[in-house]
């Protein structure tokens, strides 16, 4: 490997390649045009960072001073955009790399300004990559590499002529690279249009794409699929989780109804502006909100780190979507859980969502109150603050307590706070019953 990326690996605490990354660093495809099956969160933005540096960096692994871009990345959406520009830039800091992006919803004067003096590499969304490059500002002809990152949701996303007005500017002799958690017929035939002899590299199996998922199919009553929500997410309890629904409309029903129940709760759709959007997603990487309401197409591309649960309030439209929806959690080898709510109109299409998704998912039923009850009584007990020694200030103050009142009186109000200060479970009623 080259020895500049790997000093920034090393820093970064990588010991390890993860599967994708062995995969696109093979010596043999170091000049082959590249199209690659990842699942979402397989550590594949490093992957084409580390895949890329044979085609962009000088021999001693640096780059020359930057004038024309040397490599585009191209992705869905704004936060995946900026997303990959965090990670390329520690990447290649060593590399003396100069790192640009061009996103819609930013000041395009700014982005020009950056493009004038000079990048080694460009991020940015197809939209605003386009218009960059009809008004001059984005020069292609010094391109070696061009990566499509997410190129299955940006066809989904209906930027099929934006991606093939880029490729067909591109210098015919450039790397193409192509990554995409599913390879539907448009993928196929961008990249027998747009590639040179493709070499399909793919990590997926039917049993890794899903390993880290645990799928649930909950039957609920057909008037109970809110509460049915409401009890997932105070069942599990989930350092960060989403909550997919269909529609804005419904979106903004939900975030109400889980904010007046007490849950800290941002919602993520279309009506948003860039700076709403990008309050709530720094409210929920730390940690200020817990909860995150949204569409799919407002959530596509997004990385949340510490996502545990992911919740289909509304059953996705296809099986690419319940993947994509479901590998917003299980990334970089953390467990996740996907569970999608299923009233018994719903019950046939669930199944062959699952099926065309080649899912096992385990069907049962939405947790009931005295099962989260429980469940708060076992969190309550496995609390690492029972093994911490007490400061001298609480030791008092627990000698005082118990002075005052039997253990038994102190254990009870100790767990009747714990309880107030979490919304209360749902009663839900029987899922067969007519």
């Amino acid at each position: 490997m080259i020895q500049t990326l790997a000093d920034a690996l090393a820093e970064r605490g990588y010991d390890t390649l993860t599967p994708v990354q062995e995969a696109v660093t093979n010596p043999d495809l170091r000049d082959a045009d590249l199209l690659v099956s990842a699942q979402t969160g397989s550590g594949k933005t490093v992957g084409f960072g580390l895949a890329i540096g044979p085609t962009i960096l000088e021999e001693d692994g640096t780059l020359a001073p930057a004038a024309a871009p040397l490599a585009l990345i191209v992705a869905p959406t704004r936060e995946l955009a900026f997303q990959v520009t965090r990670e390329l830039e520690w990447l290649y800091a060593k590399a003396g790399a100069r790192v640009a992006s061009c996103v819609g919803g930013m000041d395009m004067r700014d982005e020009r300004r950056a493009l004038e003096r000079g990048a080694h590499v460009v991020v940015g969304t197809p939209g605003r990559l386009r218009d960059h490059i009809e008004r001059g500002s984005l020069d292609m002809s010094g391109l070696r590499a061009v990566v499509l990152d997410e190129a299955d949701e940006m066809l989904d996303l209906g930027f099929r002529e934006e991606l093939e007005f880029m490729l067909g500017q591109a210098p015919e002799d450039r790397r193409t690279l192509m990554f995409s958690a599913t390879v539907p017929p448009m993928i196929v035939t961008l990249a027998s249009h747009y590639q040179r002899d493709a070499v399909r590299v793919t990590t997926l199996s039917d049993k890794s794409q899903h390993a880290d998922i645990a799928y649930q199919a909950l039957r609920v009553a057909q008037a109970d699929a809110e509460n049915a929500i409401i009890n997932v997410l105070r069942y599990h309890e989930a350092q960060t989780a989403i909550v997919f629904a269909n529609t804005r409309a419904a979106v903004n029903r939900l975030m109400a109804r889980l904010a007046n129940r007490g849950f800290s709760v941002v919602c993520l759709s279309g009506e948003l502006s860039q700076t709403e959007r990008t309050h709530a997603l720094q409210a929920l990487r730390d940690g200020r909100a817990r909860v995150c309401v949204a569409t799919d197409v407002a959530a596509r591309g997004i990385d949340l780190p510490n996502l545990e649960l992911v919740v289909h309030a509304d059953l996705p439209s296809s099986s690419e979507s319940l993947l994509h929806r479901s590998g917003r959690t299980g990334r970089a080898g953390r467990k996740g859980i996907s569970a999608l709510i299923v009233p018994p109109k719903a019950t046939k299409k669930a199944e062959r969502l699952l099926k065309s998704a080649r899912i096992t998912a385990e069907w049962t039923t939405a947790p009931g109150a005295e099962e989260i009850l429980r469940r708060d009584e076992e969190r309550l007990l496995a609390d690492p603050d029972w093994s911490a020694a007490p400061s001298e200030a609480e030791a008092d103050f627990a000698q005082r307590l118990l002075a005052a009142h039997p253990p038994e009186a102190v254990a009870a109000a100790f767990l009747r706070l714990y309880r107030a200060r979490h919304s209360a479970p749902e009663l839900l009623s029987d899922p067969e019953a007519r």
